[in-house]
Order: C-alpha cells, then sequence, then structure tokens
C-alpha cells in the first residue's frame, strides 16, 4: 500500500509520528472537503452521527463497548484529561516506572502527584497503603518494551488503586481487549500504528470511572445527566476528519504484512539487541556507545537521510527502530552502514 513519505529518507521512525496510507489520507481529505462545503450541515447536523460510527468500528478493534470509548486527539491528551480529573491529597502515591513517557509524568507533576518508581516487574508487589494509582505503559516509548499490563492492572485491581495504562504504541501493533485486559482507564493512538491521520486517538474508561472524568473542555455536551460520549464529544468547533478515517485506517491495517515486519525487525535483533527481553513486535531499543544522542540522531539525518530515533534514558544512548509496513530490511541495512562510521556496535569491527 502507498505512503506519502519522502521517497529520498530511510524512515526507522514510525512509532514517533507514524505514517498514513494514501488511500486513508484521501478518506481524510475527503471529510474535510465535506466539512468545507457546508460547515453547519457537517458540524450542527451530523457530527454526532458520524463520531458515533467511527467510535463504534474502533471500539470493534479494540475490544470495547462503543460507549467506554471517546475520541481524544492523542494519548496525551487522554492521559491528560484522566490525570487531571483526580483529586490527589497530600499523603496519595502514584507508582509508575521510569520507562514512562516524560509527557506524561510531568503531567503527574504538574498535577502535584508524588511519584514512586519502581521496576515493571517490581510493581504488581510494590503497591502500599498510600498508592492512589498505577501508571503504567502498554509499550513503552523510550525503551520500546512491552510491559506487563495484565498482571500489574489485576494486582492494582486486587488492592483498590486505579490502574492507568498508556497505550500510545499499542492499538495496531498489539492485539487489544480492553475490556478484558483489567485497565480502569486507558488511552491509545490511531495515528501511530494504526496509520490514521494525526489528531485520532482515543480514551478508553471503566463505567465505575466514567463519572469523575472531566473532559478536555468543558462545551455544550457536559451535563449532570449526559453519557461519557456525550460529556466528551463535542469540544468546540474543530476539524473531526482524523477521527472519522480512522475505519478507513483500521481497513487498511487488515491488509498489511504485519508479519513481514515482526520477522524483520527480529532478524535484525543480533546486530542491534533489544535492551530488554521483551520487545515490540515492530519497535525496540538498542544500546549505542555515544555520549550524544541527540548529536548522533541530528548526524544520521543530516548526513545519510536516515530517520530514526537516539535519546538519552537513565544515562544511556538508546537508538529505537520502527519497522512499517513500507519498511525493507535494506532500510535497516543502510543504518548499520551509517552507524558503522560513528561507533562499534555488535557483530561491527
Amino acid at each position: 500500500m502507498q505512503f506519502l513519505l519522502d521517497p529520498d529518507v530511510v524512515h526507522l521512525n514510525h512509532g514517533g509520528y507514524g505514517a498514513c496510507p494514501a488511500p486513508v489520507f484521501e478518506v481524510y481529505q475527503g471529510y474535510q472537503r465535506e466539512l468545507e462545503r457546508n460547515p453547519s450541515e457537517f458540524l450542527g447536523r451530523r457530527f454526532d452521527e458520524l463520531t458515533s460510527a467511527a467510535r463504534a468500528e474502533l471500539a470493534m478493534f479494540v475490544g470495547a463497548r462503543a460507549d467506554d470509548l471517546v475520541f481524544v486527539p492523542n494519548a496525551t491528551s487522554g492521559l491528560n484529561a484522566a490525570i487531571r480529573s483526580l483529586r490527589l491529597g497530600p499523603d496519595d502515591e502514584v507508582l509508575t516506572t521510569r520507562h514512562e513517557y516524560g509527557a506524561v509524568l510531568r503531567t503527574w507533576e504538574f498535577a502535584g502527584a508524588k511519584l514512586v518508581y519502581a521496576e515493571p516487574e517490581e510493581l504488581a508487589d510494590a503497591i502500599g497503603p498510600r498508592t492512589r494509582a498505577v501508571s503504567v505503559s502498554h509499550i513503552t516509548s523510550a525503551t520500546a518494551l512491552i510491559l506487563p499490563v495484565e498482571e500489574i492492572c489485576a494486582a492494582a485491581r486486587r488492592a483498590g488503586v486505579l490502574a492507568i495504562v498508556d497505550g500510545a504504541h499499542a492499538p495496531g501493533q498489539l492485539p487489544l481487549d480492553l475490556d478484558r485486559l483489567g485497565a480502569d482507564l486507558y488511552a491509545g493512538n490511531c495515528h501511530k500504528w494504526l496509520c490514521a491521520p494525526k489528531g485520532a486517538g482515543f480514551l478508553w474508561s471503566r463505567p465505575a470511572h466514567q463519572r469523575w472524568l472531566e473532559p478536555l473542555v468543558v462545551s455544550w455536551g457536559w451535563g449532570e445527566e449526559s453519557t461519557f460520549a456525550e460529556r466528551h464529544g463535542w469540544q468546540g468547533t474543530r476539524d473531526p476528519a482524523a477521527a472519522l478515517a480512522v475505519p478507513a485506517a483500521i481497513e487498511a491495517h487488515g491488509v498489511f504484512d504485519l508479519e513481514r515486519c515482526v520477522e524483520t525487525a527480529a532478524s535484525f535483533h543480533d546486530r542491534l539487541p533489544p535492551i530488554g527481553p521483551t520487545p515490540a513486535p515492530q519497535m525496540w531499543a538498542t544500546e549505542v556507545p555515544v555520549a550524544d544522542a541527540a548529536g548522533l540522531q541530528r548526524r544520521l539525518f543530516e548526513e545519510h537521510r536516515i530517520e530514526v530515533v537516539v535519546s538519552e534514558w537513565q544515562g544511556r544512548s538508546l537508538l529505537r527502530v520502527s519497522i512499517a509496513p513500507y519498511n525493507e530490511p535494506a532500510d535497516v541495512e543502510r543504518l548499520l552502514d551509517a552507524l558503522a562510521g560513528y561507533t562499534a556496535l555488535p557483530g561491527r569491527p
């Protein structure tokens, strides 16, 4: 399937911002043209019907009831809505890991949370009497590891604390069944591995928590008797085309050769070893012996036209490689050749 990416660039950062296939982008632009032909018709009379239909298809894809899921611009927005809705007391603790996405940790800090860190495999046993919530990624961003969220959520549920899951990298990369996962709140992206246009994400909540979740924007849908979808649906005049294109993205995702992507990723694990035992299927992080991570990332793009993430994490420089449907093994070989000029890697002199 054709993507709109620059053919002169090797794109190995799909996990960063995703990429939209041309047929999905055409659907997206089609909705934008409809909106501009008659904004009053589209937003004033068709908005609820269109978004409800798109929510229903997304809900089926992620294993949820449509009534428990609402569209948000991205996972960070959904987690902001959840975190900023909590009223934390001075003794309340939020249990998390150092693998979490920086923007989410900053949101917790903004909300006044007292963060307590534990290793992912120790989270379940680290829940204490002051723990108000456990905040954990399904797939971590910097380290690209699958975390044991089912086990963590089950432990949180037994302890009577909230389990909040950052699923930014999961939809489209891992099979999801949110009704069975065990989380209380789950936020995900559609623009990354599902390949929808940017601006399409979702927030899912167990019914028991929907009343206290405040919308990102309080507008005409808010009311004491409003449903979860109504309170979070209308956020003022905005372009909903990205969310409406999600069903087209789900259809496109169904024809991707994901098995080939997973096999391609695994075939390079010997030369670019994942930093942990549970790398994501299409994305992994490897340590590179360089002092200037940002400088290496910049040079890989400026000198070799390779888009790939190199970031500093816990005093280590990590290179994160993403394998999407448009990638070939030659893309990673080109990365390896480029890296050879800057650093020694396993299997390289």
